[in-house]
C-alpha cells in the first residue's frame, strides 16, 4: 500500500477535512452576524500570544497525550511511549488514515485549534479567554517541570 499524500483515498480524506474547516469557519461567521457579533478589526497582543501557547498545548494534549488515546484510537495505532507523558502512535490505513493524520500530529491540529480559540473570542470571548488561560498556565507549568527535572540534583 502506497502511502503518497495522493492516494485518492487521501486525497478524498484532505477534502473533507478541508470542506469541515471551511463549514465550521462559515458557520461560526453566520452564527456571528446572527447575534450580531462583529469581527475585531485588530487583535489585542495578549489574546494572540495566551492563544499561542495554549493552542500549542491543547494541540499537544489532544494529539500526544495517553489519557486522550481514547478519542485517536478509532484512527491510530499504538507505536510507544513517548515521554513526558506522551504516546507515539500512527494513523491507521484506510478511511481511519486522514483523521489519524490530523489527530497525530500537533502542527496539523493547530489551525482547527487557533480558529476555534479566534471564533470564540468574537462569539464568547471570556470563556475563549478563561480556555487560553487554563491551557497557557499547564504550558508554563509543563516547562517548569522540566526545567526543575533538569537541574535536581538527587
Amino acid at each position: 500500500m502506497s502511502d503518497s499524500p495522493r492516494d485518492p483515498h487521501r486525497i478524498a480524506g484532505y477534502l473533507g477535512s478541508l470542506g469541515t474547516f471551511t463549514t465550521g469557519i462559515a458557520a461560526t461567521v453566520l452564527v456571528a452576524r446572527r447575534r450580531g457579533k462583529t469581527w475585531p478589526e485588530r487583535y489585542a497582543v495578549t489574546d494572540l500570544v495566551l492563544g499561542a501557547v495554549a493552542t500549542h498545548k491543547f494541540a499537544r494534549v489532544l494529539t500526544k497525550e495517553g489519557v486522550t488515546t481514547p478519542l485517536r484510537a478509532p484512527f491510530t495505532e499504538f507505536v510507544g511511549e513517548g515521554g513526558s507523558a506522551e504516546v507515539t502512535e500512527k494513523p491507521k490505513h484506510g478511511a481511519a488514515h486522514v483523521p489519524g493524520e490530523l489527530l497525530t500530529c500537533p502542527f496539523c491540529m493547530a489551525p482547527w485549534i487557533a480558529a476555534t480559540y479566534t471564533a470564540g473570542l468574537a462569539l464568547a470571548p471570556g470563556p475563549a479567554r478563561a480556555w487560553a488561560a487554563v491551557f497557557g498556565m499547564v504550558a508554563g507549568s509543563d516547562f517548569l517541570q522540566h526545567v526543575y527535572a533538569r537541574t535536581r540534583e538527587d
